[in-house]
């Protein structure tokens, strides 16, 4: 696994990296795990004043953070910008909420001549986090914030092509005065991840990335009897139903499918349009997608960013090319992408019919899977036709017939008239091949926690 900063707008390697020794995976278990025994004794009060100078620091180096996400994977600077913004929100809430959602619970007891009996949220220690390369800022944040609030300390595994964000972000959390060993940030190789999985002192993973990569981990962990959370891929279905305002769905499918360059899990990958309104909503969808503007990230005016590498691009035009060989049709829609830079053109999919295995792909690009319903029994139908579990959306200007579709659609997170909320505080997770678990809020704050029963009995209680 080679560790580099290739920056996909130019294809110029800037940086590379070792991996790291086996004495120094080992060497940084045993710190993390020196660094658990002190940490899990400190108040939450003093935890969150190093979460809120994590926070303030992030907007203080606003700009070289939100550059160094641009150059490292290519996402178009405001939405950098953007990223960095979200990180600092969710460790400011953290700072203000862990001890309230870890607070000891009393337990209702039917038999008030038992005692009390209380539930308390410890942390476990050591957990690894393995996380990708689209967010390189707040994937961390978004595991991070909530285990060092609940106590305990973490290794990072981040993707390869982002190894400076992962060195920044440890930096960052330095600075903040975070002690060390609380927060290590590591390039191991795959065998190396199963090592640091078998150490006793480690007690959990947390992955987020490709189906793939999630069952080769949380089958390392099953077998070494560890916990994992998973969050993989997704087709998130944007469902325009029949009485949608049309102009505001096609502006938020246009948003909806192509920020951060599609390569989000939970972007609009599959756009199920009514029958009534399919034709006016293509062209009109086909006009806001040819609008947008591919170029350099670091300018402003830029709104297609390239994808994350060449290989990135390489893989989605071969997916397709293999759905148009199954029956699809492919429209290429807008003015040429650059030569330069592993920029895919924007492209709509239509005609995927049930037999062609395209419907049940995750098109991790500027690629939109678009079908027509017949009505709201086809499109849920529709919806559900997928192995992944992730987002989703409903269109309606009536509020409750949005809400009655949007409760048949098997998700984890599903939205009316938006496509994705992303916030500190709102819970991220899903259900069926886009995995198990939840992060932030008090979800996620409580995945990696020894939720302990203690139990106080009557010492004048006779058997």
């Amino acid at each position: 696994m080679s560790y580099a900063t290739v920056n996909p707008y130019t294809g110029e390697t800037l940086k590379t990296f070792p991996e790291a020794t086996d004495a120094e995976v080992t060497a940084a278990i045993a710190s993390a795990h020196s660094a658990f025994l002190q940490w899990r004794k400190t108040s939450f009060g003093e935890r969150a004043k190093i979460l809120q100078k994590a926070a303030d620091l992030l907007r203080a180096g606003m700009e070289e953070h939100a550059a160094l996400l641009t150059l490292e994977m290519g996402k178009i600077i405001g939405e950098a910008r953007a990223e960095v913004e979200l990180s600092a929100r969710i460790f400011e809430y953290y700072a203000q909420n862990a001890q309230k959602l870890l607070a000891p619970e009393k337990l209702p007891l039917s038999d008030a001549a038992e005692g009390e009996v209380w539930v308390t949220h410890e942390p476990l220690g050591v957990l690894l986090a393995i996380e990708p390369w689209n967010f390189p800022y707040y994937q961390i944040a978004r595991i991070l914030a909530p285990q060092l609030s609940a106590g305990n300390t973490m290794l990072l595994k981040h993707a390869s092509n982002v190894p400076q964000s992962a060195a920044r972000f440890e930096k960052l959390m330095h600075a903040a005065g975070l002690p060390a060993g609380a927060f290590i940030n590591l390039y191991p190789t795959r065998e190396q991840i199963e090592m640091i999985l078998n150490d006793p002192r480690v007690h959990g993973v947390a992955l987020t990335g490709s189906e793939e990569a999630g069952a080769v981990v949380a089958a390392q962990a099953a077998r070494a009897l560890k916990k994992s959370t998973l969050e993989l891929g997704g087709s998130d279905a944007f469902v325009v139903l029949a009485d949608a305002d049309v102009d505001k769905a096609v502006n938020w499918a246009v948003f909806g499918r192509h920020w951060n360059a599609g390569q989000v899990c939970v972007s609009s990958k599959r756009i199920i349009v009514a029958d009534e309104i399919y034709d006016e909503f293509m062209e009109k969808y086909t006009k806001g997608v040819a609008a947008l503007k591919a170029g350099d990230p670091m300018d402003p005016a830029t709104t297609l960013a390239p994808l994350s590498s060449q290989g990135a691009a390489d893989l989605v035009r071969g997916k397709i090319a293999k759905a148009v060989a199954a029956g699809a049709k492919a429209q290429q829609v807008g003015p040429k992408v650059p030569v330069r830079g592993a920029f895919v053109q924007p492209t709509i999919l239509t005609g995927v019919a049930d037999a062609n295995p395209a419907r049940l792909w995750e098109f991790f690009g500027p690629v939109s899977m678009i079908f027509r319903a017949r009505d709201d029994d086809d499109a849920v139908r529709i919806a559900n036709d997928t192995p992944f579990g992730l987002g989703g959306s409903v269109f309606s200007k009536d509020a409750k017939h949005a809400r009655a579709v949007a409760d048949r659609i098997e998700t984890g997170m599903v939205f009316v008239n938006h496509p994705t909320m992303v916030k500190a505080d709102i819970p991220f997770g899903g259900i069926k091949r886009s995995g198990y678990g939840r992060e932030l809020i008090g979800l996620g704050i409580k995945e990696f926690v020894n939720h302990k029963v203690t139990g106080i009995v009557d010492i004048d209680a006779e058997f």
